[in-house]
Formats: structure tokens, C-alpha cells, sequence
């Protein structure tokens, strides 16, 4: 791990405090084992399903702890969040349920069956044209024609710190890990579930996985310095961030020990593995940790593994157009 030289913005304190904040709102999901894959792997494997959260993805901690925290006359304005899909059916939900009016940016080619639950949960869609548009560029001219407060979907401590709870609940159901392996894209996720482990299992090697076609967290983590990468082109829709974000950078730099890479095909398979070896339904990126630990080849023979299903929102039609990698 490396010190930042500046302050961080999320502790385990926050974590904890979110914990509180999302008990009996936010499911608390089950981990699961299976003796095929600790035969396979020669470890003994948790996976925290986060698939099964709410709205289908671990978003739902993340936006209900921030929109939970709002001041009043935030919450009587409204929020605005932009997301290719589960940070918007997330913030939608919390929004529904802390009764605060919700508009939605998001790209016209995102899963028909996010944007659509989306809408369903009650917020109000503004689509966008990702080839033409930024949509942070977006979401903050809507966000300032409209007076709306801004829940974006990583960089935002109490995102950041509600999402945390997800890896604190895996270590207190499964006990102390020697690695936890976690799907990367803006940072939130693994940031929180980093903070995490560093309190509640010390001596955890924490592990980010992200798309080869987007890569930037690894040459970020790798180079000390922040990178980016536009629009990547990987089945892991919800990995497309082009950037780590301002606080989740340093977080990272802190709190990971490693990042690595997987190609869509190693991440179809794992993700065909998932579904037909455990019954797990789950989506590209949330079986982005679950083909890290799968294909990269790291010592963990004879350790205690934990790894993060981070949603299970499944875009049929893609899927039906993805042939099934060969198993090796």
C-alpha cells in the first residue's frame, strides 16, 4: 500500500457509521461457498452476493447512505445522479423511499432493463448521447437549470463509505480473509471495502479487478498517477467510468494492495461459471473479482478468499448475443 500525502476523505468510522445508517434498510446479502471452486482454486472461497441486494446491485448502500444524510432543504429540492444503470435504479429507490423527487442521467445505449427499472422505482430519466456528450457536462447543466442536489455514483464520501458495508459484513460472516478480491470501476466499491478490511481483517491483500479494455484504475494504481480511459469498450457495462475519481484515487493508493485486468472473454467465462457451477445470477461486471481471482494466478492456495459479486443486473439481449468461452 502507499501514503497519500493529503488528507482522505472516508475512514472506517464512516463505514461503521453507515452500517448503522442502512441497518434494516439495505438487504444484508448472503455469502456463499462452493466445493468446486475451492477445488479449483486450492482456497477456501466467500463470495458476498451482492447480486441479491437491492435493486440487483451493491449501489443500493452507497446512495442510501448519501441520500439519508441530505439536509432538509436538499431533500425538499430534489437530487440529481447520473449512472449507466445501477447507481441510478439505486439512487432512484433510496429517493422513493426517504420520499425526495429523483431525476436520472443516463446513456441512450444503457441496458434497456436498468433504464427501465429506473424509471419504475419512480425517478425521471434524461437521456443522453455518449458519443456527443460528457455526461457529467450533463448532469451538472441539469443539476443547475433545476436546482438539484448532486449524488454522483463513486467520488462522494458517504457513497464511498456505504459501500464499505458491504465487505465489513463479508468479514464478519466469514472471519478474517488473507485476500478479498473487488470489482473496479470509479473506485467507490473497492475504496469502502478496502477501508473495510484494513479495520476488520488487518493483513488482507485487497485486490481490484477491472476490464482490460478499461484500465485506467491499474495504470493509475501502477503509476501513481491519475489516468483516464474514454469510453472502453468491454461487456462490463458498469466498469465503463473513465476515471478514478478525486477521492477514491487516493483511497486506492492507501488501502489496495494490487490491481489487475481481465479480458471480456476470461470475464464471460467466469461469469457463465457463476451462473451454471453455483446458480449465481450475476452480470459482467459483478463477476469482474470472481474472474480476477479466477485467471490471474495469485498465491492464494491454501488462504481464505473473499470476493465481491457486485450485481447481478443481467442485460438479456447481450447475453443471448455472447458466445460461451471455453472452459479451461
Amino acid at each position: 500500500m502507499n501514503a497519500p500525502d493529503r488528507p482522505l476523505a472516508v475512514a472506517w468510522e464512516d463505514v461503521a457509521s453507515a452500517a448503522e445508517r442502512l441497518a434494516g434498510h439495505a438487504h444484508r446479502t448472503p455469502v456463499m461457498t462452493s466445493r468446486t471452486v475451492d477445488a479449483r482454486t486450492g482456497a477456501r472461497v466467500f463470495f458476498k452476493c451482492e447480486n441479491l441486494q437491492r435493486i440487483g446491485a451493491f449501489k443500493f448502500r452507497g446512495a442510501y447512505n448519501a441520500v439519508s444524510r441530505l439536509a432538509p432543504e436538499e431533500k425538499q429540492r430534489g437530487i440529481l445522479a447520473y449512472s449507466s444503470g445501477n447507481h441510478a435504479q439505486a439512487v432512484a429507490l433510496a429517493g422513493r423511499e426517504l420520499g425526495v423527487r429523483v431525476v436520472i442521467v443516463m446513456p441512450q445505449d444503457a441496458p434497456a432493463v436498468k433504464i427501465e427499472a429506473t424509471r419504475g422505482y419512480g425517478a425521471e430519466v434524461v437521456l443522453y448521447d455518449k458519443n456527443k456528450e460528457v455526461r457529467e457536462e450533463v448532469a451538472e447543466r441539469t443539476a443547475r437549470e433545476r436546482g438539484l442536489a448532486m449524488i454522483p455514483p463513486f467520488d462522494h464520501p458517504h457513497v464511498i463509505a456505504g459501500q464499505g458495508t458491504a465487505a465489513k459484513e463479508l468479514i464478519e460472516d466469514a472471519g478474517a480473509l488473507d485476500y478479498l478480491f473487488v470489482p473496479t470501476s470509479g473506485g467507490g466499491l473497492i475504496s469502502g471495502c478496502a477501508i473495510a478490511a484494513a479495520r476488520w481483517s488487518p493483513g488482507c491483500s485487497v485486490i481490484g479487478v477491472e476490464p482490460e479494455a478499461g484500465d485506467d484504475a491499474t495504470r493509475s494504481f501502477k503509476t501513481k498517477t491519475l489516468q483516464t480511459c474514454h469510453n472502453p469498450d468491454t461487456i462490463a457495462d458498469g466498469a465503463r467510468t473513465h476515471a478514478l475519481g478525486k477521492l477514491t484515487f487516493p483511497l486506492v493508493l492507501r488501502y489496495v494492495h494490487d490491481m489487475v485486468t481481465v479480458s471480456d472473454a476470461e470475464l464471460a467465462r467466469a461469469m457463465f461459471y457463476l451462473w451454471e457451477r453455483m446458480k449465481i445470477l450475476v452480470e459482467p461486471t459483478g463477476a469482474l473479482g470472481a474472474a480476477g481471482l479466477f485467471e490471474r494466478g495469485l498465491p492464494v492456495r491454501g488462504k481464505k478468499v473473499g470476493v465481491i459479486l457486485s450485481g447481478g443486473n443481467v442485460d438479456l439481449d447481450l447475453v443471448s448475443r455472447l458466445r460461451r468461452p471455453a472452459s479451461r
